[in-house]
């Protein structure tokens, strides 16, 4: 033993027997050796002499480096040398020393697999321009047997890990270096190379399945670029499915043998017609289901492995039939994924390979659930094309999206994570040209709320802390697209609980529903949801919003004088919101104690007065205008009815009659102006009901001080109603009753007697009729609807 091997040995030693000092001296000792110019033939020489194990590994080690970063700058004789002592030791071949032939390829697999990758390193330099026979050179040995056969499946691994493997990063001379190794590879020698996988695995199949196992694993990783007609024919197929489905083989050769089949497979799917294509997607996702449940059900931890490993290569065929095969194919492939998440939830942590898988399936996920563009004019004016392609992306995405949500669940970091980076890349590069892309990415961030806990809506520092901030501050250039805008304000809405607890980001929420993204916005349909979610957002946040009351109202003016101005048009109800939602959100704001009572009064009375005084002139110019002027003002006073009743239900029957009786006057008022309706337009029933609908918001919020305009109402109802109708009236006086009982006992009695007599003229006094002419139907139906309401009334 040598100075160098004496230093390599100090330099390995992990015992902790050596001197500090010494150990560093061996270090450096071996460093300035690395560095020599000789470092070539000093490696080479003691890879042929030695047999310490760790004497191997650094002498090939340094092969390596070296070749890597100076092999340009040796001479041709050396870089002869060195081709062929390299190529030497990997054909088992050696040198005798006293009687003693040291050879690499006895030693264990990680000097082997060294050994290999310094091969490779060369193929890099030299193939095919200096060194073309390179793996024709190969085949001779192979009838060496065993250990060559290894070491030939060795380095045809190591060369698709360190060039050919897309599985890793590569710059752009690495991707020329593979390009032109694979394009010589197919004209020179792949043939052979098939041919001789055949021959190994037929003649070993039955003695050493270990062996044959690692060569079809490195075939498995060059199928998918060689000609697939050399292994998907009558020789190749019969014996890889005989491997697969005869019993008596090992685990270990049987899940080689399959792993083939499977790239066969992804192969011919990516380079065959769509047809073939959908019965090799459905061949691929039966096997990884099957795999899937073997995975399940074995209990052993050789099976799991193996599960596992056949798990991880099918899964990239899968993620390529889920994106390129028809619906029905990619229906299959979500169950699959369904189950595969679902075994995630027994294993933690989680593994590289199953975080890899997990970012996989988010990404087909979001692929999935894009729009076609040639939709897009149709789902923006949402036409008949465009409802049909929006009601089948609807339900296609069903399943997609539970997925998703399961995902999260596994894998909540990587799932927020992925939708984050998402959204950021939607709101930096966002234009006409990705609006599908941006409707995707907050599809998901809107998905994804459904399985966020509570705990983290209210946690700032978690994810969510960046996300919803960066939603909120968004005006994204595609959000005219009625789209990206509806599922923008759905997100935003689903989001609010975080907005709850982190207040500051009030005033960023409110903007989005206030500007052009939400109730301004120039679709109709956007700005009607718009003033629906914005309801739903005031319910939550409620006294929150007291400090920006006057800006939220400001907002508002020129939506509230579409009903408030004189000039308010039928034309204008046909095409703007019908300000129920915009009103009610108004009076949620506006009818809360925390707001000062000399304000609340203000904010009343600038929206009641106006609205009163548009009912009372169409009052009066209905007596005087024509049928069709008539009917146009019916549809304007049913508008502001419902707008009036809408801001009614933010108020407190405890705030309107005790702490703040003034707002109670301002209600007595408007009903009693309301009530008039019912004479002026006597046989309108839309109009009659959306008094009636006023009439028990005022009994509710009134109470007993309801009394005085109860006599008035009832009989106006009560005189020309149809008999449909009679079920409203009765149901007005259940609630009367059920809230004021004996209270209301006086205007029940007063009332009755035409109530009674209403009521049993609408009974029918016959048997059903029968014979020809008759309909039992319609008569059977009239009964459920009018009659039998009032029989239970009076019961």
């Amino acid at each position: 033993m040598d100075d160098l091997e004496k230093a390599i040995l100090i330099s390995f030693d992990e015992s902790g027997s050596v001197d500090s000092a010494l150990k560093s001296r061996a270090v450096d000792f071996c460093q300035r050796i690395k560095e020599s110019p000789t470092i070539y033939s000093i490696c080479i020489e003691r890879l042929w002499l030695s047999r310490l194990v760790p004497v191997q590994f650094w002498c090939l080690q340094c092969l390596h480096d070296a070749i890597r970063v100076r092999y340009s700058s040796v001479s041709p004789e050396e870089k002869a040398f060195i081709r062929k002592s390299v190529f030497a030791m990997v054909c088992y071949e050696g040198i005798e020393d006293e009687n003693v032939v040291v050879r690499v390829l006895d030693s264990p697999a990680f000097i082997r697999n060294k050994l290999a990758q310094v091969l490779v390193g060369l193929i890099y330099f030299e193939y095919p321009v200096i060194w073309s026979s390179v793996f024709v050179d190969f085949f001779p040995h192979l009838s060496k047997g065993a250990v060559v056969i290894d070491m030939f499946c060795r380095v045809l691994n190591a060369l698709d890990d360190e060039l050919i493997s897309l599985d890793y990063p590569r710059n752009a001379e690495e991707m020329a270096a593979a390009g032109r190794i694979k394009d010589t590879m197919r004209q020179q020698c792949v043939p052979q190379i098939v041919t001789a996988w055949y021959n190994i695995v037929s003649m070993y199949k039955n003695s050493d399945s270990e062996l044959c196992a690692s060569v079809l694993d490195s075939m498995r990783r060059y199928i998918p670029w060689i000609d697939i007609g050399l292994i998907a024919n009558e020789s190749f197929m019969p014996m890889l499915f005989e491997l697969v489905l005869v019993e008596g083989f090992s685990e270990q050769l049987r899940g080689a043998a399959a792993g083939c089949v499977l790239a066969v497979a992804s192969k011919l799917a990516k380079d065959s017609d769509s047809e073939l294509a959908s019965s090799i997607g459905a061949l691929l996702t039966g096997y990884a289901t099957e795999v899937l449940e073997c995975f399940k059900r074995t209990t052993s931890e050789d099976g799991k492995r193996v599960s596992t490993k056949l798990l991880d290569e099918v899964l990239p065929s899968v993620f390529f039939v889920m994106q390129n095969c028809e619906i029905d194919a990619t229906f299959s492939v979500v169950q699959f994924l369904s189950g595969y998440v679902a075994t995630m939830k027994n294993l933690s942590p989680l593994t590289e390979t199953q975080l890899v898988h997990v970012g996989q399936i988010l990404e087909v996920i979001r692929s999935q659930i894009c729009y076609d563009p040639v939709y897009r004019h149709h789902l923006d004016v949402l036409d008949k094309i465009g409802r049909e392609e929006e009601d089948r992306m609807l339900d296609y995405r069903k399943d997609l999206l539970v997925l998703l949500r399961s995902v999260g669940r596994v894998a909540a970091d990587v799932t927020q994570m992925f939708i984050r980076n998402s959204l950021a890349t939607a709101v930096v590069s966002s234009s006409d040209r990705n609006v599908e892309e941006v409707e995707a990415a907050l599809s998901l961030l809107y998905a994804l709320g459904e399985s966020v806990s509570d705990e983290a809506m209210r946690n700032r520092s978690g994810l969510l802390g960046e996300l919803v901030p960066m939603l909120l501050s968004t005006k994204l250039p595609c959000q005219s697209n009625r789209l990206v805008a509806l599922v923008y304000l759905e997100t935003t809405t689903r989001y609010m609980k975080f907005v709850q607890e982190n207040t500051q980001y009030i005033p960023m929420a409110l903007q989005a529903f206030l500007d052009e993204r939400g109730i301004h916005h120039p679709n109709i349909n956007v700005s009607r949801r718009a003033s629906y979610l914005f309801m739903r957002v005031v319910k939550l946040l409620k006294s929150k919003l007291v400090p920006f009351i006057e800006t939220i109202l400001q907002s508002l003016r020129d939506t509230v004088a579409q009903f408030t101005s004189m000039g308010f048009s039928v034309k204008e109800i046909s095409v703007s919101e019908d300000g129920s939602h915009i009103f009610e959100a108004i009076g949620i704001l506006i009818g809360m104690e925390d707001v000062p009572v000399e304000r609340q009064t203000d904010y009343l009375s600038s929206l009641l007065t106006p609205l009163c005084q548009q009912v009372e002139f169409l009052l009066v110019s209905a007596k005087v205008q024509n049928l069709e002027e008539s009917s146009a003002n019916v549809m304007i006073i049913q508008q502001i009815v419902m707008a009036i009743n809408a801001l009614s239900k933010g108020f407190s029957e405890r705030l309107v009659t005790a702490s703040r009786p003034a707002i109670g006057l301002m209600f007595k008022q408007t009903l009693d102006m309301l009530l008039q309706v019912l004479i002026v337009f006597p046989r309108v029933q839309t109009l009659r009901s959306k008094v009636t609908s006023f009439i028990h918001r005022m009994v509710e919020i009134l109470g007993a001080s309801v009394f005085p305009y109860l006599p008035k109402a009832l009989e106006q109802l009560l005189e020309e109603s149809e008999p449909k109708e009679m079920v409203g009236f009765l149901v007005l006086l259940n609630q009367l009753i059920c809230k004021f009982n004996t209270s209301v006992h006086g205007i029940l009695e007063e009332v009755f007697p035409a109530i009674a007599s209403r009521v049993f003229g609408i009974l029918p006094q016959d048997a059903l009729p029968s014979g020809p002419g008759s309909n039992i139907e319609e008569v059977r139906e009239k009964q459920e609807t009018s009659a039998k309401p009032c029989i239970r009334f009076f019961m």
